[in-house]
């Protein structure tokens, strides 16, 4: 071992002593430490529990129902359908966890729970949580073998499927959608680090039912449009599409993106929250894919949440990581991992284009 990792293994013993946490707690400047660690230390047991109580304030449309102003426990009661106990005991909880707050006599929003009202997507996701939990429910088993019969691989039908392309409308209808309903604020950071002046023709690979599309096509008038996703995917974005972006012509190609050639002809291809769903042999032949499809002046748009994002660490391999074990396709990677894939499909000058919201989405651009 190196001096460092002697002198980290020596503190981590220190600190796993119970006599030294006994004696650390009343040092003036090392127990503030201490107790802030004891406290993520039970957040972290407790996190199951603290998730359970926003599904429950987003099942019953608690923070909606308080969005004009704050309302008695027995008012609350009387909406939701619960015992007023109950309802004082959830109130309270979600109180404790800023998602609402005491006010007076009742109760209402807290600055996170206010913060989740101006994000609606975040709804759908912690609805869609449920088959998540199933899927952990034993994740010591479920990390034993990774498995294409969990809830998560049949909700999303192309994950571990040989022929994605055979996926019927229907069975692709209600992740499309989920996709959509959490992608306005995603579309609304890409535009905002990437311009597309001076852009002749875009393509979004894996548009799914046409949310980015939409937006970029709202912000650029006169840009071409192409839409590219399996062929049960395509009719959904012509529906959305040819309603939101009336009398603009859009071309739609349904493919499956890793045995068909893409289309030729744009000058800029996004791939939004596509990369990381996949595992690394696929995302090696759609990057060689869309390489080819490309002019060589043309460029590449990445957007996705990365691992190793400062600041957002467990959003990435912790979050992202366990979930897309659980879906049985793709892994999280950091900016240096996506840039070894893209130098070896053969592009160059990767640069990362800021964002706003790194926890939300991250940005690589790539000729």
């Amino acid at each position: 071992m190196s001096w460092r990792e002697v002198f980290l293994t020596w503190r981590d013993r220190r600190i796993a002593d119970p006599r030294f946490q006994v004696r650390a707690a009343g040092l003036p400047l090392i127990g503030r430490l201490a107790r802030r660690k004891a406290a993520q230390a039970f957040d972290l047991c407790a996190g199951f529990v603290y998730s359970q109580v926003l599904q429950a304030c987003v099942e019953l449309d608690l923070l909606e129902r308080l969005r004009h102003g704050p309302q008695s426990v027995q008012h609350i009661a009387d909406q939701t359908g619960l015992p007023v106990m109950g309802a004082e005991r959830l109130l309270r909880a979600a109180a404790a966890l800023d998602l609402l707050a005491r006010r007076g006599p009742g109760y209402g929003l807290g600055e996170t729970g206010a913060a989740l009202l101006g994000n609606p997507g975040v709804f759908s996701m912690i609805r869609h949580h449920k088959l998540l939990y199933q899927d952990l429910v034993e994740p010591v088993e479920a990390l034993r073998q990774r498995s294409t019969q969990t809830q998560l691989a049949r909700y999303w039908a192309y994950a571990g499927q040989e022929h994605p392309g055979d996926v019927t409308t229907d069975s692709v209808s209600a992740y499309s959608d989920l996709m959509a309903q959490t992608q306005a604020f995603v579309a609304a950071e890409i535009l905002h680090a990437c311009s597309f002046r001076g852009t002749r023709h875009l393509m979004d690979v894996g548009g799914g039912a046409g949310a980015f599309l939409e937006e970029a096509g709202k912000a650029y008038p006169k840009l071409s449009l192409t839409l590219c996703d399996l062929p049960g995917v395509v009719p959904l974005a012509e529906a959305r599409l040819s309603a939101a972006l009336a009398g603009r012509q859009i071309h739609y190609a349904g493919r499956d993106m890793f045995k068909d050639c893409l289309p030729a002809g744009a000058d800029a291809i996004t791939l939004v929250r596509i990369l990381h769903d996949h595992d690394d042999d696929q995302v090696r032949i759609l990057l060689r894919a869309v390489r080819d499809a490309l002019p060589k002046s043309g460029r590449l748009i990445i957007a996705e949440p990365m691992a190793l994002t400062p600041g957002a660490e467990a959003m990435g391999d912790a979050y992202f990581g366990i979930y897309l074990w659980a879906m049985a396709s793709g892994r999280p990677r950091s900016r240096g991992e996506l840039t070894t894939l893209l130098n070896e499909a053969g592009f160059a000058h990767v640069r990362e284009r800021p964002t706003r919201q790194p926890l939300l989405t991250r940005v690589l651009q790539a000729r």
